[in-house]
């Protein structure tokens, strides 16, 4: 990938970095929900999310492009390797909880059934209880990765409400915040107004104006007219809004015609 191709494509990384993380945690969020409850984690749910290196599972693409992004980005480099590092953390958390789900999944009942054997030698029996105690302790080692990548992710938000008004002229990203918004909020919660405000300052119709262009330049006129009605009801006067309503209204004659 050349530097000029990167850097115009910015704009895309921004936007997907926030969409992966965020379809990511709502993931993560319920297996670890699960394992609350029942005290087991999915090898299967972390070997798709991770995945290997001829087929990258969803975690190991963003954790590639944040580190991309972090190489290239200008206006808040930092707030961006830090990103990339604690995308890169979790990514390696991920890693560890799936050998120890394999082990728990696969090995546990193993160790089960040939500990439950009458005809086995002492010193054979010995060695399979020291042997068992091994993998009792991928317990102990799930509960710790959990609790760091929970810790990470509590972190990449802030990290998120810091670096996103960098970006704030980002069309695509106005558009996936608003497309998006249940999404959002679910991965923030309270924050999600937080997140706005930092992003937009007083002006949230902006939001909704440059959604609405973004929208309006793929063919979505029906959802951009939406998007440009919700921020005239902000701003009624605002000038953007209203031109971006004028144009989407001519398209939309266009179409109908």
């Amino acid at each position: 990938m050349s530097k000029n191709w990167i850097n115009k494509k910015l704009p895309e990384f921004v936007r997907d970095i926030l969409r992966d993380f965020c379809l990511i945690s709502c993931k993560l969020e319920k297996e670890f929900t699960a394992y609350d409850q029942h005290g087991r984690v999915n090898f299967a749910f972390f070997n798709y999310l991770v995945g290997e290196e001829m087929s990258k599972g969803p975690l190991w693409r963003l954790k590639d492009m944040a580190h991309i992004l972090s190489k290239h980005e200008r206006k808040a480099p930092l707030l961006a390797q830090l990103i990339d590092w604690s995308l890169g953390y979790i990514f390696h958390e991920s890693m560890k909880l799936k050998e120890d789900a394999y082990q728990q999944e696969y090995y546990r009942p193993w160790f089960k059934e040939i500990r439950q054997k009458d005809l086995m030698e002492v010193e054979i029996r010995g060695i399979v209880d020291e042997l068992y105690q091994v993998l009792k302790q991928t317990s102990e080692s799930i509960l710790r990765e959990i609790k760091r990548i929970r810790f990470l992710q509590f972190h990449l938000r802030h990290l998120f409400l810091l670096y996103l008004p960098y970006h704030k002229d980002n069309e695509l990203l106005a558009r996936f915040l608003f497309a998006q918004s249940n999404l959002i909020e679910k991965v923030f919660k309270h924050s999600h107004s937080e997140l706005l405000e930092n992003i937009y300052g007083d002006d949230l119709s902006m939001l909704y104006f440059m959604a609405a262009r973004s929208l309006r330049k793929g063919g979505w006129f029906k959802e951009a007219k939406k998007a440009v009605e919700i921020g005239l009801k902000i701003s009624p006067d605002h000038k953007d809004g209203l031109q971006e309503a004028k144009i989407i209204a001519k398209e939309l004659q266009k179409v109908l015609s």
